[in-house]
């Protein structure tokens, strides 16, 4: 490819747990970038599919791990491991545009303050559609993704977001060493937008790029959209998160609407009949929160925390105006 190792300025890192039935198109994607100034490196989270056989036909650099450390802890895994400027973690279930490894370069090398950029994220097999672009997180304490089943089409400015979302997005990996990886009591879900809230509190900015396009399967480890496992972890980690994030004197401010969007949320999943799971989620997360680690909220921090609160804001008036959008969009078909 006509670099070494050592000078590439990526390093693609792709978490696999029972993936074989995307790696080759995955990969075939990543075969065709016009920039290929990227190294990959997969991350083998125990797969008993034949993930690990293919892997090693294929010679692809890979850890393998005889158990799944979850999404946190192999991604950790592999960004330790490498040794270029910039990561991309990229899920296996996507597939990327021939121009994606340049436009996100392009966009994270236009100032240093740039911890992450998130790509545009369409459905792969509704491409009109939109899957992410961007995480953002409310006051109700809810996360949710940027656009999600709205069209495309309006979607085609960069911006600044509050996260990126991990399945297709590129780190600046010096900044790890300074705010922490991802969290691993996570194990999975919610610790994108955990390390881009660090990013956040320590000045960086996390933004968005309309021109790095990916094709996204969607819950393509998981398997569905909501499950049990799904359900429990996400309300688990939804404690951790606002505990580890918010002051104390903020979180308090915050709690009211917190607990109105708890409340919605269990409502919404005793329909789905994940309601004990997500109940389960909530205490353990009350249960386990004080092992987690706190930021530091020092003087400095205080102008961080006062950005995020109006970030917080904005984006639950933005929720609340794309779920309207979307919902007539079903009323008029």
């Amino acid at each position: 490819m006509g670099k070494n190792a050592e000078e590439k300025k990526v390093t693609i890192i792709i978490p696999n747990y029972n993936g074989l039935a995307y790696l080759e198109e995955c990969f075939r994607a990543l075969e065709c970038q016009t920039c290929q100034d990227f190294e990959v490196l997969v991350v083998e989270n125990g797969s008993e599919d034949g993930s690990r056989e293919w892997l090693r036909e294929k010679k692809i650099p890979t850890l393998f791990f005889s158990e799944n450390l979850g999404f946190s802890g192999g991604v950790n895994a592999g960004i330790k491991k490498s040794r270029t400027p910039y990561v991309i973690l990229l899920n296996n279930d996507t597939k990327v545009d021939k121009n994606y490894v340049k436009e996100m370069l392009r966009a994270i090398e236009r100032s240093p303050r740039i911890f992450s950029v998130s790509s545009k994220m369409v459905q792969l097999y509704h491409p009109e559609l939109m899957d992410d672009a961007g995480d953002m997180y409310c006051l109700l304490g809810w996360a949710y993704q940027r656009g999600v089943g709205r069209s495309s089409r309006g979607y085609n400015r960069p911006c600044r977001i509050f996260s990126a979302c991990a399945g297709a997005a590129i780190y600046r990996r010096q900044v790890f060493e300074e705010i922490g990886y991802f969290d691993t009591m996570h194990f999975a879900y919610l610790e994108d937008l955990d390390v881009g809230y660090r990013a956040r509190l320590a000045g960086y900015d996390n933004i968005y790029c309309p021109t790095a396009l990916v094709y996204h399967v969607g819950s393509g480890t998981s398997g569905s959209k909501y499950n049990s496992f799904k359900v429990r972890l996400a309300a688990r980690n939804n404690i951790y998160l606002n505990y580890k994030n918010m002051p104390l004197p903020q979180l308090l401010l915050n709690l009211p609407g917190i607990l109105v969007g708890t409340g919605l949320k269990y409502g919404f999943f005793c329909k789905l009949g994940f309601g004990r799971d997500y109940l389960q989620g909530l205490f353990e997360g009350i249960a386990t929160m004080g092992k987690c680690t706190r930021v530091s909220f020092g003087r400095e921090k205080w102008k961080y925390c006062l950005a995020v609160e109006w970030e917080l804001l904005a984006a639950t008036f933005l929720y609340v105006y794309e779920f309207s959008r979307r919902q007539i969009g079903k009323l008029r078909k």
